[in-house]
Formats: structure tokens, C-alpha cells, sequence
């Protein structure tokens, strides 16, 4: 999957799923099921046991898989050769930035400012994470965009199906949701319903 494919899958559907679990098993667990309820990007936070081997597992079938808590250049290698199609980061990492636009891959860095949005950006990163998005308002992220309306931000940290609906009407390209979904009694029925919110919130 090309990094202009991944993009698209990322902001049609106006969702990452991420998946940070204690163990290898349920970390391939969440992951299925959110791709299996619909979710067109999911992440896999580096920090989950076995995360390069369920990226490669899960990139086999072709899905837009990505990899969370990319920190290093060392990180960014190992998880392109695992088959990551996007690269998440909890801050900004030019180099990290730069080496996955040279490869193909789709950058989504940490950043809290405008400034280091600003900085992303010129690098290459096609998308900017606000992370952690609860220092943010919905509001505060519409008032940025228009002073620079070029950017494409995805809130993420703290952002839950109930509040993903606001970001987007504020201008996010898409929201990052993890916990939200993965300590539902239903995954698969919390991935519904984001993705059902979502669309009424582009309506």
C-alpha cells in the first residue's frame, strides 16, 4: 500500500485505531477486531508485546496497518520492514519524519504546537498528530486552522467516540481512538458507532 493510499484510508474514514494492550495475544486480538468491524487504519503502539510481528501478520492482508510509539530511526527501519504503512510518533523526530516520506510510508508526529505542526509539515509529514489532544479544545483547533488552514491534524490522546464528533466539525483530517474502544464491553460495537458518529459529524 502506497503512502497516498494509506492517507486516503486514513482520511475518508476520519479514524486511527490504536491498539496498546499488556500482551501479544490481545494485542492481535484488538487489532482484528477493529480492522474486522471496519476500521480502515489501525496503529500498534510499539509498546504492546510483539507488535512488529502482529504488524506483519496483519499487513499480509493488505489493510492499512501502522505502527504507534516510533521514537527512533532504529524504530522507523523496523517497522517498514515489518510492512507498517504509517509511522506514529508521540513527538516530533524530523529525521523520523523525513526517512518515511523517502520510503513511501505515511508520518504522523507528535506535536502540541503550531510551530512544531508548522516544523512537521515542511518535513514532509502529511498528517500531524496533537498529542495529547486533551491539553486541546475543539475549538482551539479551529481557531488555528484559520490562520493554517494547510494543515491535517488527527487529535489524538483522550479522544473517545463521544467527543471525536467535535474535533471533526472543528476541522481534525481525522481522530486517533484507542482505550475508548479497546475497553468497551463491545469493541466491535464502539468501532460502529465512531465510525456512524463520524459521518453524521461530516454530514
Amino acid at each position: 500500500m502506497t503512502a497516498d493510499q494509506t492517507l486516503a484510508a486514513i482520511t475518508e474514514q476520519g479514524v486511527v485505531g490504536i491498539v496498546r494492550a499488556g500482551t501479544a495475544e490481545a494485542g492481535r486480538t484488538a487489532a482484528r477486531t477493529f480492522l474486522d468491524a471496519g476500521l480502515a487504519a489501525v496503529e500498534v503502539s510499539l509498546t504492546t508485546p510483539g507488535a512488529l510481528e502482529t504488524i506483519e501478520s496483519l499487513t499480509a492482508g493488505g489493510a492499512a496497518v501502522g505502527a504507534g510509539t516510533v521514537r527512533t530511526l532504529a524504530d522507523a527501519r523496523d517497522v517498514r520492514a515489518a510492512g507498517a504503512t504509517f509511522l506514529v510518533s508521540p513527538l516530533l523526530d524530523v529525521e523520523v519524519v523525513r526517512y518515511a516520506v523517502e520510503n513511501d510510508l505515511v508520518a504522523l508526529p507528535g506535536c502540541l504546537t503550531p510551530t512544531e505542526m508548522a516544523t512537521a509539515q515542511r518535513a514532509g509529514a502529511q498528517l500531524v498528530k496533537i498529542f495529547p489532544a486533551h491539553l486541546w479544545s475543539p475549538a482551539a483547533l479551529a481557531g488555528m486552522l484559520e490562520a493554517m488552514p494547510e494543515l491535517r491534524c488527527v487529535p489524538t490522546g483522550g479522544v473517545s467516540a463521544e467527543s471525536a464528533p467535535a474535533w471533526v466539525r472543528a476541522g481534525a483530517a481525522a481522530v486517533g481512538v484507542g482505550g475508548s474502544l479497546t475497553r468497551a464491553a463491545d469493541p466491535a460495537a464502539a468501532v460502529t458507532a465512531l465510525l456512524a458518529a463520524i459521518r453524521e459529524a461530516r454530514a
